[in-house]
């Protein structure tokens, strides 16, 4: 049975100029670039004068009216006859709003990045294989070994499934002696312990590559494929029981293993893209004043086409209108509103990422004047979306995806965000001063017989900060320190 009621909802929609500023304001300034081209290349009525060829004079129609502070989410689109080209004219008395901030970055906007010819791991392998004289089958053999390794340059795919491969994608039988056969040659390529099938066999064909002649080598060829599981849990009192090694022979063949490469397909280096980081702001201490520049590439110099808004003041003032005029208007003025939208949402990006900075700068003052982290002080969204009066997501926007330059660094701006712990003496102080305490703890400890985390958590609490052993432990692992037992050294 069917019945019908009425609902009310209360729904916040975004405007489409809101919708496009949260988007811009995520974008970091190494991707900024890329997107005004898009939109340049999308909208005609757009221009960025610094990639045309010849200067247009200035006129009164060179930019834009200055973008209001916030988007009217409210504001009904004007009709073709309502339509006002005043809207789209400069006023004289405001400064380009490209060059309304002390932006230092001309040099670096001009320098030319050099990029390096390398040949890929899978590449190199390709070119190894290319050299050695082999029959066709083997060659095929050859190279799809070579397809299924992956970026460490591990064998994990079972030989069974590119036997499959073979007899399907390209009608190959083979047996597994002849993929065996093929996989030794591959195993004898550049990088040492290339195509192993874990990790023991990546360290002892990376061995059996050394001198065998040397007592240290053989020692630690019989670790790596008899003792692993011991090795990897530091388990030296055995090790030296079993072997018969005196502590210094047994460092000294630590030494040879540690000295190997687990990864030998360098898979964070040439094969996987490397992020390039480009600061957002600069933060330099001129004689202990702190002074924010906001990174020049955040500032294009965009204007509206003056071509076309001549063309639709030359449409709006024709005596008569058809209706191929009204709609070739419609297009010029949905093409003007959408470059006039664009550029106030890169002025208000502008504004939001400066004054987020510079509530963030303020907050954490001495922080960025000395690098030292037990002056930084609990932080949190909240603290900085309270202080510029603006939503806790818009700040999250800017510190997830933003970067700082200071003199110790350069950070993402989420870094500078902690939790509050509160002392003995009733003090809060950031998690972060914590962390540094641990990690120099960690750092001055006898290697040989580490701190753990309950004496961990004991020099805490000497120190006045009442914190848990599994506080400890989450700390510890968040700075990617692993436990005692595998800090131990000889």
């Amino acid at each position: 049975m069917l019945k019908q009621h009425l609902q009310q909802k209360l729904l916040q929609k975004l405007s489409p100029q809101q919708i496009q500023f949260i988007k811009l304001l995520q974008v970091p300034t190494v991707a900024l670039d890329t997107r005004i081209k898009e939109e340049l290349e999308e909208n005609p009525a757009l221009e960025d004068p610094s990639l045309m060829i010849a200067e247009e004079p200035k006129s009164e129609y060179d930019d834009l009216n200055d973008a209001p502070d916030d988007f009217d989410a409210g504001a009904k689109e004007e009709s073709v006859d309502e339509f006002n080209v005043d809207d789209y004219l400069q006023d004289d008395s405001v400064n380009d709003y490209s060059t309304s901030y002390n932006n230092n970055d001309d040099d670096e906007e001009k320098k030319e990045t050099p990029i390096a010819i390398e040949s890929t791991f899978f590449e190199s392998l390709q070119e190894q294989l290319d050299l050695v004289p082999l029959s066709d089958q083997d060659f095929i053999i050859g190279k799809q070994i070579i397809g299924s390794l992956d970026d460490d340059g591990y064998l994990r795919r079972p030989i069974t499934s590119m036997i499959d491969d073979l007899a399907f994608s390209q009608n190959v039988m083979v047996e597994e002696e002849d993929v065996f056969e093929m996989l030794k040659v591959i195993q004898a390529f550049d990088p040492p312990g290339i195509a192993a099938r874990d990790l023991q066999e990546c360290l002892t064909l990376q061995l059996k590559r050394k001198d065998p002649s040397n007592p240290i080598i053989l020692k630690a060829i019989e670790i790596v494929e008899n003792y692993l599981d011991e090795f990897t849990k530091k388990h030296y009192d055995k090790l030296e029981k079993s072997l018969g090694l005196s502590s210094e022979d047994l460092k000294e063949i630590i030494a040879e293993i540690l000295r190997l490469n687990p990864k030998p397909g360098d898979s964070n280096q040439v094969t996987t893209k490397q992020l390039q980081v480009i600061p957002d702001f600069h933060v330099s201490n001129n004689d202990g004043i702190l002074i924010l520049t906001l990174n020049s590439k955040n500032a294009p110099e965009l204007r509206v086409s003056r071509s076309y808004i001549d063309m639709f003041d030359h449409y709006d003032k024709a005596a008569q209108k058809d209706k191929k005029m009204k709609e070739a208007v419609q297009f010029v003025k949905q093409k003007l509103d959408s470059a006039k939208w664009f550029i106030d949402a890169i002025k208000q990006r502008q504004q939001t990422l400066l004054k987020t900075m510079n509530a963030i700068m303020q907050y954490q003052y001495e922080y960025l004047l000395t690098g030292d982290e037990r002056k930084m002080r609990p932080m949190i969204l909240k603290d900085i979306a309270d202080k510029i009066d603006m939503d806790i997501s818009t700040v999250s926007r800017v510190a997830n995806s933003k970067y700082v330059q200071t003199e110790f660094g350069t950070f993402l701006l989420k870094s500078f965000f902690s939790e509050a712990i509160q002392t003995e003496s009733g003090e809060e102080v950031s998690n972060k001063e914590v962390k540094k305490i641990l990690e120099d703890c960690i750092g001055n400890e006898d290697k040989r017989k580490p701190l753990a985390d309950e004496k961990l958590t004991e020099i805490l609490k000497d120190r006045g900060y009442n914190i848990a052993r599994r506080t400890v432990a989450k700390y510890r692992e968040q700075m990617n320190i692993p436990v005692a037992r595998l800090r131990k050294e000889l």
